[in-house]
């Protein structure tokens, strides 16, 4: 049980990481599993469920430890609320653990990290929700379903409200459980380097199970890979990991062979690739993003899936470029937003996000569209799109764009929400700049 203790000593400093020194899920877990590169894939896969698990069922595992100690979760010291979080998801959800080990294996780490007295409260709490699992009462249904939602799916009550202030609680419910489902990786090929038979045997041949797209001719599913970078189709830059979600911005903006596209947020630069790999080679996509670093990611991306038809630079979307004024057949406007329709993949998010932040990235997306939308072209297409669910980022900001200006319609909008190892929730709207000619 050795690896298993160390392994979860590095899962609990992931989580200290992420819950008590506020860094990103996916920052702190690359972070330890780039240091120890030497761990099988099975150690890695143990790591990161663990991880991963107890971040997106947090708020189930808090309500359920409340239950069981006397000491509230958040009166606790990080280590044991850790540890304690770490061992009631090994209970629930990891069946291969006896739950014996468990608890002996959270108990020994109580005292390997100096809390040699808080061992008999953290094997009395355990074993008392070992023997209680089965039994935890939830809020009620019908009497509190934004609750009984928050605590079942695990997703704070506020942004629960904020739902079913829009959809029935069929259609909320359906979303949470989306985003607590499996999914596979969803990939695009790159359609300029091979065709969607040709990689699929690649894949195959390389172990990776496949599985076709329905809804896209260029998307398939990958899964049971260790990691990308082991794969010899990614580094050959045969495939770019993007949701089908996102993979729908860019067909809905029907690029035509010789346009100027501009993207003004690309960064990692998905959609400009796919933009690229749309015009076969015409034309030309400019790829903007804020700071080098993530100049840096789209660079290394036009590179490794070698498209002519693609460059990328610094620039700030909320400034003004006048050299660029009238100039592009096609503004791509994905603008950061709240990243509610990414939960399934970026778990932290919903214990980040706040009504205030919501209100102060509305703002940022009205002030980044004013400015861009002044760089399409007579005739020519504003694409604007969140990866969120949010109407005041979404709809309402659509409704006061079009006010604001009149010389733009609105040709298609769409709230995709999130579908169970399918796709994130999105938000697309393209808009028509009036021809004057």
């Amino acid at each position: 049980m050795t690896n298993q203790v160390n392994l979860r000593r590095l899962a609990m400093e992931v989580l200290l990481a992420v819950t008590r020194d506020g860094v990103y899920s996916h920052v702190a877990l690359k972070a330890v599993l780039d240091k120890y590169q030497y761990l099988g894939k099975q150690e890695r896969s143990f790591l990161t469920r663990l991880t991963e698990g107890t971040l997106e069922r947090m708020l189930w595992i808090d309500f359920c430890i409340n239950q069981f100690s006397k000491v509230p979760v958040p009166k606790m010291k990080p280590v044991i609320r850790t540890v304690l979080r770490m061992a009631v998801y090994e209970l629930r959800y990891m069946d291969a653990v006896p739950p014996s080990a468990t608890i002996n294996e959270a108990v020994k780490l109580t005292g390997k990290c100096g809390f040699q007295n808080l061992k008999g409260f953290v094997n009395g709490v355990l074993r008392n929700i070992s023997r209680g699992l089965p039994a935890i009462k939830l809020p009620d249904k019908e009497k509190e379903p934004a609750a009984y939602l928050s605590v079942t799916y695990s997703m704070p009550e506020w942004i629960v409200k904020e739902w079913l202030e829009v959809y029935d609680f069929k259609t909320v419910e359906g979303m949470l459980e989306a985003f607590l489902a499996e999914a596979p990786t969803s990939i695009r090929v790159n359609t300029m380097r091979t065709d969607r038979e040709t990689l699929t045997q690649r894949l195959r041949a390389e172990g990776v199970t496949v599985e076709k797209n329905e809804t896209l001719s260029q998307g398939l599913y990958i899964s049971g890979y260790d990691y990308l970078n082991a794969l010899d189709t990614f580094r050959e830059g045969l495939f770019y990991v993007q949701d089908e979600s996102s993979m729908l911005v860019s067909e809905l903006a029907s690029p035509k062979p010789g346009d100027y596209v501009l993207d003004v947020c690309a960064a990692p630069g998905g959609k400009s690739l796919h933009m690229a790999e749309l015009l076969r080679g015409t034309g030309m996509v400019e790829a903007r993003d804020l700071t080098p670093y993530k100049v840096g990611l789209i660079q290394e991306n036009i590179d490794r899936c070698r498209l002519g038809n693609l460059k990328a630079a610094q620039a700030d979307a909320r400034e003004f470029y006048p050299e660029d004024e009238n100039k592009a057949d096609i503004v791509l406007a994905d603008l950061p937003c709240s990243g509610l329709g990414t939960l399934g993949k970026k778990t932290d998010i919903k214990y980040r996000i706040n009504r205030e932040a919501m209100k102060e990235l509305a703002a940022l997306q009205r002030e980044i569209l004013n400015t861009v939308s002044r760089y399409v072209k007579p005739g020519g297409t504003l694409m604007y799109s969140t990866c969120t669910i949010s109407r005041q980022e979404n709809e309402d900001n659509v409704a006061w764009f079009l006010k604001e200006h009149p010389g733009f319609s609105l040709e298609k909008q769409q709230q995709l929400l999130p579908a169970a190892g399918r796709r994130d929730g999105f938000f697309l709207a393209k808009l028509i700049k009036e021809n004057h000619g």
